[in-house]
């Protein structure tokens, strides 16, 4: 058979330019590809880096569905069904939310696709195929499927040198993924000689682990983090706060190359952290945890929710004061997104406080429920506000990392990525993106 794998195009969030667009190729879709036999022909087409090609000759389509994008893969959908070409979806807006996805396509995936994939396939040869295939349960580590880093064109993208240690996340944050009923109820660390062998394929020295949380499992962590020291790699990933009481842990991961920690902090009000049952984060700790990763030359990636209900508009300047005054190094906001499946998006139903369900606007940047301590356009002009503050020349001086050997690579990201994003895209256009991201690599290499 010959299968396209796609992956829909993303709508941009009022600060983001290409460089979000094509930032990564799709892990979800690159597993597929190495989960298929060599018999079949894969396709892989990204409709943010590529016009689709809707009327090239295909047997089956596959397409990897999130919630801001469900629209328009049943758009996809639509126009492969009517050639009469089945369509099947998966990822994490199909498993968090089966029910509302399954009448746009022929057939939906549910959970995990390593144990499933080859049955669909048959299904597929002999057009058998059921309405629902579902795995959830019990999928030993060492089965999780490598991304077949080989089907990707690196000039398509800044980076392509992402690699997935673990599966889930043991915490269950409100308006996360991991509270859904359908989500998987496990935390998984991949075998690591698996993952030893994924960095090997990349032939870099350059690493961004992708996982929910990288210290899900700390003693794992250590041990992993004990393997890569003698490849002397550059490495960042995403944890929880909670890793501030982690002090050996730190020590390791600085010893073994890592700049910067993805962590999201949410809020600096304990209550509205408490509020969804974040329990991993420890308000009281943030700067203590914050001096930690400073003290071992760590840089910060912040994430912040605005619009939780106990939040005001006070919460932006109060927000911004932290963040400078901490010298956070890189600031991700978001506005609050009850993702339907969610525990928060159950809770807002029942509240009659969702007022948008135009999916296209669940990525973190419109407001599509009613605020409790502020108006939505309050909210809305907040979010913006924030990021305009963050990125502006003063602040972004003022937030200088106190290690020289960082500021290049951190104004490199603050200058080019956030203040000036547009003609950085511009030259990525000029040039290529990857391009571009080996400059960025580079720079990270200044770090040492």
């Amino acid at each position: 058979m010959k299968i396209k794998l796609i992956q829909p195009a993303m709508l941009p969030r009022p600060m983001d330019t290409q460089l979000k667009t094509r930032m990564a190729p799709s892990l979800a879709l690159l597993t597929l590809a190495n989960l298929t036999p060599e018999t079949h022909e894969i396709v892989i087409e990204n409709e943010n880096v590529e016009t689709l090609n809707f009327d090239d000759p295909a047997d089956l389509v596959a397409i990897t569905v999130t919630v801001d994008v469900m629209n328009r893969a049943a758009e996809i959908s639509k126009a492969f069904r009517a050639r009469g070409i089945p369509v099947i979806a998966g990822g994490i807006h199909i498993t968090s939310d089966p029910e509302s996805a399954a009448d746009s396509f022929d057939a939906i995936c549910i959970g995990m696709a390593e144990r499933v994939w080859p049955i669909i396939l048959k299904d597929a040869e002999r057009k058998t195929l059921k309405k629902t295939y579902h795995d959830k349960d019990n999928l030993p580590a060492g089965d999780i499927a490598s991304p077949g880093y080989d089907c990707v064109d690196p000039d398509k993208y800044l980076y392509t040198n992402i690699i997935t240690s673990s599966r889930g996340c043991p915490f269950k944050c409100d308006f996360c993924y991991n509270s859904c009923q359908h989500a998987e109820k496990v935390f998984l660390n991949r075998p690591v000689e698996d993952v030893l062998r994924d960095i090997a394929a990349l032939k870099t020295r350059h690493i961004m682990f992708i996982d929910d949380n990288f210290i899900g499992n700390p003693a794992w962590t250590k041990h992993f983090i004990s393997a890569i020291k003698p490849l002397k790699l550059k490495w960042s990933a995403a944890v929880s706060s909670n890793i501030v009481d982690m002090p050996d842990l730190l020590d390791d991961m600085r010893d073994t190359g890592c700049k910067s920690l993805f962590i999201g902090f949410e809020s600096i009000n304990s209550a509205a952290v408490g509020a969804v049952h974040k329990t991993q984060n420890c308000v009281s700790n943030y700067e203590r945890l914050v001096e930690a990763l400073h003290n071992r030359g760590i840089m910060v990636n912040a994430s912040f929710v605005f619009g939780l209900d106990e939040d005001d508009q006070t919460v932006f300047e109060n927000t911004l004061e932290w963040i400078v005054r901490n010298k956070i190094e890189t600031v991700t906001s978001h506005i609050l997104t009850p993702y339907p499946g969610t525990k928060l998006h159950d809770a807002f139903m029942n509240q009659n406080r969702i007022t948008d369900f135009n999916l296209s606007h669940y990525n973190t940047s419109h407001v599509v429920y009613k605020p409790k301590n502020m108006t939505p356009e309050e909210l809305y002009s907040g979010y913006l506000w924030i990021y305009k503050e963050v990125y502006s020349f003063k602040n972004i001086f003022k937030r200088l990392p106190r290690h020289k050997r960082q500021w290049i690579p951190y104004l490199a990201f603050n200058l080019f990525y956030r203040k000036f994003g547009k003609l950085t895209e511009w030259l990525c256009l000029k040039l290529t993106f990857n391009t571009i991201g080996k400059l960025f690599r580079r720079l990270a290499y200044l770090t040492k």
